[in-house]
């Protein structure tokens, strides 16, 4: 997609109370193609709920939402559980998604480095394993943004940093933008373009270089948040397999 053809989605004013309780004020976001943004705030600032409106899951009580038209949405939910009695492979479960077109499946598994797994028991992958399923289900819809609500969780350190530079190839390779909510203060600011963080509104926004020393950065964080994100570069001659552990970078996926 050409870079000048305007934002993929656009969030402008956007407010948004449940009950009593003003959970967003005056909110501002756009997401172009191509490029990364990542939302961080603690715990119930209202990032969830932001998802949830750019998602189209819940309309604003102010603001507008404007989507580019024809827009494709792919989400990797922040949660997932599989009924342990239920007899479910990877196969069936991408079969099940919208846009699981034959031959997309194996091809979506191995762009995440899964494809291994599509015979393999749902719910006896390990975390990282899920998060790959899942995120290639996401493709399968051939999206133009792709929504990441915690894409790392439950992942160990390595498995983290093997899934935010795969989400880096991913967005390059398919030119889509990504839109990602996280708390690895300490890796995603080395992962992403832009940093929205949201405290009920939009306290501060940016490159990870300016926000990372922003007054109301450090007052939401703390000063030792600066030294934890200082930019991580993950450089190194070996390869990690989905559980982590280091294997020959020639071997398959």
């Amino acid at each position: 997609m050409p870079a000048d053809a305007g934002p993929l989605i656009e969030v402008a004013g956007v407010g948004h109370r449940f009950g009593a309780t003003e959970v967003l004020r005056d909110v501002d976001l756009q997401v172009a193609p191509g490029e990364i943004v990542t939302l961080i705030g603690p715990n119930g600032s209202g990032k969830t709920t932001l998802v949830r409106i750019v998602l189209g899951l819940l309309r604003p009580d102010r603001g507008r939402v404007l989507r580019r038209p024809g827009l494709s949405v792919g989400y990797l939910p922040q949660r997932f559980q599989v009924e342990p009695a239920l007899p479910l492979t990877v196969r069936r479960f991408l079969a099940l998604a919208r846009g699981a077109e034959r031959g997309a499946i194996g091809a979506a598994l191995a762009e995440v480095g899964a494809g291994r797994l599509v015979d393999a028991a749902l719910q006896e992958l390990s975390g990282g394993e899920t998060r790959r399923v899942l995120l290639a289900r996401a493709l399968l819809r051939k999206p133009d943004l792709v929504v990441l609500d915690e894409p790392t969780l439950g992942v160990d350190l390595n498995g983290q940093i093997e899934l935010y530079e795969l989400i880096g190839r991913l967005r390059r390779r398919r030119g889509c933008g990504v839109l990602m909510v996280s708390h690895d203060l300490h890796l995603v600011m080395a992962a992403t373009d832009r940093v929205v963080c949201l405290n009920h509104h939009v306290c501060c926004a940016g490159r990870p270089e300016t926000i990372e020393t922003h007054p109301e950065y450090l007052a939401l964080f703390g000063p030792s948040a600066a030294r934890q994100i200082a930019v991580y570069s993950h450089r190194h001659d070996h390869a990690h397999d989905l559980a982590g552990e280091v294997v020959d970078p020639g071997a398959p996926p």
